[in-house]
């Protein structure tokens, strides 16, 4: 080992994992513009400030009620240029869909257009208080109302509750909506059908509602098993939860059959809509007999996905469901003013509203971003939307089918997502190795290990807004990555090795989490 020179600098090369050479070690820990950064709680003191702040006077009287602090709330004080850098060199160690392709399947990771951003940002749009008087906010529910008539005619569904405020919060409310009916005809039924191909929320949302959850298997073909459901069928279901196209990336082209059979037992279909990317301008839900489904405003019309929130997941409803759906929502009158239908407004089309979702409609952002995207495509736009995720997809599929399983190849085109299993990887190696193994190519990694029907599944979505290079970039990586596992590299095991940080302990973080941090034992 070399001695350091005066100004500490050590050149000697860090040990190389896997055959990977390091590159020469430094004292910051930084790597040329991939800056190390400690906790904030490591860089500054909760003895400092980054401010000069006057002195309080500890008899001083307060606004707070007795609310006050007893204790120190122990936070760093930092400047402002050192705030800044902090969360600036994080959000470099972090992926976004525009830094590059994002894959997840499911996830419908698509870009977020400017101009939706750009509308979102009015004043009239991002200054809103959902206190204002309705007076003073007719543009913000003619928006509310517009949207949602964009997804009732999208869908074929006569109503809309735009108050829920992510896809499993829809869930819920079609659900409840679904126990009220029940319950209004003298009988809430006790059982919900899940598939094994639905989306893991719908149980979780089922019994989250108090129903029991009995499972559904799929045929050897990745759909619904008809005969199974129609076999369960009986007084004590409620309802089938199903997600349509499913989580094999297939479309159930039995669905009209299955809706005709819970109808005929007095069940209700509820269909997971988060998979409304690839059918969106091509199939109408409601023509297949639906009676629920939410609709991720992110997944299919654009909004941002996390980190963006609130979320949206409006529900629509069949002519059967209307009555039951949520308070409030938005009317409009003859001389084009609107106005919110709250409990003491209720008429004959929502008499039997379960009650609310939340106390306010407050993700506007979401709203004028999405409606922002529907009338920048027009109808025959959004039929493209759905036509080239699709085909995106199904290139994906037919380029890698040859070196990785794709258990439902034979099934006919996949959707919007292409899913694969780990059949043949060599020397121990898992999906989540080669999954780690994307990361050092440049790629936040596939959905693994879901849906749980295909062993280790690698579920890959392109979305529509990817270029055929930017997709043929991804799949000359993702064949790299593979070959490697099936001649069982190794090296796989100890990917990532160019992230940010190494491969963490999974399941200690998932089972012993800190969610605090503490002064470190000396």
């Amino acid at each position: 080992m070399s001695a350091p020179n005066k100004s500490g600098w050590k050149p000697q090369m860090e040990a190389a994992e896997g055959g990977v050479p390091q590159g020469p070690q430094t004292t910051t820990g930084n790597r040329a513009l991939m800056l190390e950064e400690p906790l904030i709680f490591e860089i500054g003191h909760a003895e400092t400030t980054g401010v000069d702040l006057p002195g309080i006077d500890p008899a001083a009287t307060t606004r707070l009620n007795g609310l006050e602090r007893s204790e120190p709330i122990g936070l760093v004080g930092l400047t402002e240029p050192e705030s800044v850098r902090h969360y600036t060199r994080l959000s470099r160690q972090n992926y976004g869909i525009d830094l590059g392709f994002f894959p997840l399947g499911s996830c419908t990771m698509k870009h977020n257009p400017r101009l939706n951003e750009k509308v979102a940002r009015l004043p009239g749009f991002a200054d809103i208080h959902p206190l204002a008087p309705q007076s003073t906010v007719q543009g913000a529910l003619q928006v509310i109302h517009e949207l949602g008539d964009w997804l009732c005619k999208l869908t074929g569904m006569p109503s809309v509750a735009m108050s829920p405020k992510a896809g499993a919060h829809g869930e819920l409310c079609g659900i409840l909506a679904i126990r009220a009916a029940h319950t209004a005809r003298g009988n809430p039924r006790e059982v919900v059908l899940v598939p094994e191909s639905a989306h893991g929320t719908n149980p979780a949302t089922a019994a989250f509602a108090g129903y029991k959850v009995d499972n559904i298997p799929a045929t050897p073909e990745g759909r619904v098993d008809v005969d199974a459901l129609k076999a369960r069928l009986g007084p004590d279901v409620a309802a089938v939860m199903i997600t349509n196209p499913n989580t094999c990336g297939l479309f159930e082209k039995d669905f009209r059959t299955i809706a005709d059979a819970v109808h005929d037992a007095g069940g209700y279909v509820y269909c997971d809509g988060a998979n409304f990317n690839a059918i969106v301008g091509r199939v109408r839900p409601g023509d297949l007999g639906v009676d629920a489904m939410h609709i991720n405003l992110h997944k299919t019309f654009s909004t941002p996905h996390g980190g963006g929130g609130p979320g949206s997941g409006p529900v629509v409803f069949s002519e059967a469901l209307a009555p039951f759906a949520p308070l409030p929502f938005v009317r409009k009158y003859e001389d084009g003013t609107y106005d919110l239908v709250e409990e003491e407004k209720r008429e004959a089309s929502r008499g039997q509203a379960f009650g609310r979702m939340t106390a306010f409609h407050g993700q506007m952002g979401m709203f004028t971003r999405a409606l922002t995207y529907m009338l920048s495509h027009g109808a025959d736009g959004l039929k493209q939307v759905a036509e080239d995720a699709v085909l995106n997809a199904n290139y994906i599929l037919r380029s890698l089918e040859d070196i990785l399983h794709a258990p439902f190849a034979d099934s006919g085109p996949c959707m919007h997502e292409a899913l694969f299993g780990d059949k043949d990887f060599g020397g121990g190696l898992s999906t989540l190795d080669l999954a780690k193994g994307l990361i050092d190519e440049g790629y936040h990694p596939m959905t693994v290990y879901f849906p749980l029907v295909v062993h280790g599944a690698m579920l890959v979505e392109p979305t529509e807004t990817e270029s055929k290079a930017s997709i043929d970039q991804f799949i000359t990586a993702f064949r790299s990555v593979t070959e490697r596992a099936l001649a069982g590299d190794e090296s796989l095991k100890q990917a990532p090795y160019y992230a940010p940080r190494r491969r963490l302990d999974e399941t200690a973080a998932a089972r012993k989490p800190k969610l605090a941090w503490s002064e470190p034992e000396v």
